[in-house]
């Protein structure tokens, strides 16, 4: 489990004056070195958030959470062109956030594994958990 503050919490420690720190801690900076993802890793995340930023994206991602779909069957129920859907999801398994399975002429789509669920869940309760 990660350690959050709140903003309240932190005004209300004083620790909240500037956003600057004075002094360099050391210990902080090597734990942040420990922790940080390479450059890489980052690029590779930047780009499967970028298309997660997609709503149309989202959307197939929700469709497919459960059950694998054909293009026709995604296309039904997005309310899209076959065209516009093909090529998202094109675009999403460039990013192996969906895999796809052949059956004689039919190709069914469901998502890649267990991490795409995940994250799309993950970022579908924090939505709901912080509305008003």
């Amino acid at each position: 489990m990660h350690a959050y503050i709140s903003d309240d919490e932190m005004r209300t420690n004083g620790s909240r004056q500037a956003d600057v720190c004075n002094e360099i801690n050391a210990d902080n900076v090597q734990a942040a070195h420990g922790r940080m993802i390479d450059g890489s890793t980052a690029k590779s995340l930047a780009g499967i958030f970028r298309a997660l930023g997609d709503p149309t994206r989202l959307r197939i991602i929700s469709a497919l959470a459960d059950r694998e779909l054909c293009v026709t069957d995604l296309t039904a129920a997005l309310e899209m062109e076959q065209p516009a859907v093909s090529h998202q999801l094109s675009d999403m398994r460039e990013l192996r956030l969906v895999r796809t399975r052949k059956e004689g002429r039919h190709v069914y789509y469901r998502l890649d594994d267990e991490h795409v669920y995940d994250l799309f869940h993950q970022g579908v309760a924090h939505v709901r958990h912080t509305r008003f």
